[in-house]
């Protein structure tokens, strides 16, 4: 115990002593929003645009912001709304936002429960209310307030496909009901077919505008890494070589401006642990393998439990013979829910988990025709099964599942 103790004692130590190539890595986390978003111009003055209503009293149009991870969307509607609360203080006006990732809160009720935790409403347990006895305690709250409220829900695909589009609906014709108070909605979106999902009572409700990111190029994602090298890193210690390299990994994956930062950042700590006072190519290549497994893993962490029993189904299949088919992961996954005490979902339910696994790029799932059986989707994992086995194997049920030959 005393020599790992000192053992740790020592890492902290050398670290310590070591002098860093940052000045400041939090420019490099996906919190930050930055003075500036180059290649943005045009978005930022759309938004702008749709809001400035709000300084005159009015309330701006609803807003839907479409495009891949990382294609700018958030950071936009964060720095537009920084800017429309700064100017809305220099002039005596009150706004007010709420802000919700609707990926980790996938229900009407914990949809609703956030936005009363972000404006300040008190008195919403994270469970145990009825839904709409939230929603009359939210308008009632908003209402109150006097003001304009806007609601910025992100990731808002994830709430419409686990839980429907009631929420939104109702937040769309909250105005009715309001007399002193006016809500206007931000919904933001990976998926281009969103609008396919939402019931026509919502589509005519919403009167939306829509925002549309392009993906990035990697000229554009260099210009990027190259603004938040000057702020995180100490002058010189950035190579271009690495900067290019970090840009041109991103645009591979649809140009996204998240993974290059992430690949900034995570090269720049392992060059820190190494004691290098330059960060290279090299850095940049070692760090893609991390970051894509911390990504994994993190991805799985945080899948509900029907997701990771049926995840564990297609992991067990992986390791037998043949192609993997929905029907082979109904039968499996109905299994492991028997040996481990859970009741299995429908099969319309598993299609849909699917689906969300598809989307997250941890499955693909093609259609392929059976003939006079019909169509079948065919499932192949897309990440590496090593990676799948550590991660599920953290819970001991699943480590006991994983250990058994469970497909005889």
């Amino acid at each position: 115990m005393w020599s790992f103790l000192s053992a740790v004692d020592k890492i902290f130590d050398d670290l310590l002593l070591r002098e860093s190539i940052f000045i400041n890595r939090e420019v490099l986390t996906h919190d930050y929003v930055p003075d500036e978003l180059p290649h943005r111009e045009e978005e930022i003055s759309k938004l702008a645009y749709i809001l400035a209503s709000a300084l005159k009293g009015g309330k701006p149009s609803n807003v839907f912001m479409y495009g891949k991870t990382g294609t700018g969307k958030t950071a936009v509607a964060r720095y537009v709304l920084k800017k429309l609360a700064d100017r809305a203080s220099v002039i005596g006006m009150n706004v007010s936002f709420a802000y919700v990732n609707c990926r980790y809160r996938k229900t009407n009720y914990r949809v609703l429960a956030k936005i009363c935790e972000e404006l300040g409403c008190s008195g919403v347990p994270s469970t145990g209310l009825p839904t709409d006895v939230v929603f009359d305690k939210l308008r009632n709250f908003i209402e109150r307030l006097n003001r304009l409220v806007i609601v910025i829900l992100d990731e808002l695909d994830w709430l419409v496909r686990n839980s429907g589009d009631d929420t939104l609906y109702q937040l769309t014709r909250i105005n009715n009901d309001l007399e002193n108070s006016k809500v206007s909605i931000i919904g933001i979106t990976n998926d281009l077919k969103f609008r396919e999902y939402l019931d026509s009572r919502v589509l005519s409700s919403l009167s939306e505008e829509s925002i549309v990111f392009k993906p990035y190029n990697s000229e554009q994602l260099y210009d990027i890494l190259k603004m938040r090298t000057q702020l995180a890193f100490k002058d010189g210690v950035v190579s271009e070589e690495a900067l290019k390299l970090a840009a041109a990994l991103a645009a591979q994956e649809h140009g996204d401006a998240r993974r290059a930062i992430d690949l900034l950042r995570v090269a720049g700590e392992i060059a820190d642990r190494r004691g290098d006072n330059k960060l290279t190519a090299e850095h940049i290549m070692l760090a893609q393998k991390q970051v894509d497994r911390d990504i994994i893993e993190m991805v799985i962490r945080k899948l509900p439990q029907q997701e990771q029993l049926v995840l564990l189904a297609i992991t067990v299949l992986n390791n037998g013979d043949g192609q993997i088919t929905t029907g082979s992961v109904k039968k499996v996954y109905e299994k492991i829910c028997e040996l481990l005490g859970y009741k299995p979902i429908t099969l319309r339910r598993l299609n849909d988990i699917l689906a969300d696994l598809e989307m997250l790029g941890i499955i693909t799932a093609t259609i392929k025709s059976m003939g006079r059986y019909g169509r079948t989707r065919i499932i192949r994992l897309e990440v590496p099964r090593d990676i799948l086995i550590g991660v599920l194997s953290e819970d001991e049920k699943y480590n006991e599942i994983l250990s058994k030959n469970i497909l005889n």
